[in-house]
């Protein structure tokens, strides 16, 4: 499955007003389900994270992660919009915790 980027700023805030919401120590999830059958993802950091490299590479691993985690599933039969809000912890833990983590909140989100 491929997983689209989430873009319109009122895409972002529709999800995070009405979606449900997921939350790890690595990141938080807002999930909004609707019929289309797309995936579609924003990912975004705030100035806890860090300066601006950190958050860029906080964003860029949890995306790999993402990316990763959505090619191995089948394709959803309903669409979902994905808002993720990275934290802190996610810049210093190793690339597998991470893939698992976003696995298995994904696992509850795409049932």
């Amino acid at each position: 499955m491929h997983a689209a980027r989430l873009r319109r700023g009122e895409d972002i805030a529709r999800v995070r007003a009405e979606g449900a919401s997921r939350n790890d120590r690595l990141f938080s999830l807002r999930s909004l389900h609707h019929d289309d059958p797309a995936v579609r993802v924003a990912v975004a950091s705030s100035r806890a994270v860090g300066g601006a490299t950190k958050r860029n590479r906080a964003r860029r691993r949890v995306r790999e992660a993402l990316r990763t985690a959505l090619l191995a599933r089948p394709d959803p039969r309903t669409g979902v919009d994905l808002v993720v809000m990275v934290r802190p912890a996610a810049l210093d833990v190793p690339a597998a915790e991470l893939r698992s983590a976003v696995e298995r909140e994904l696992d509850r989100v795409l049932r």
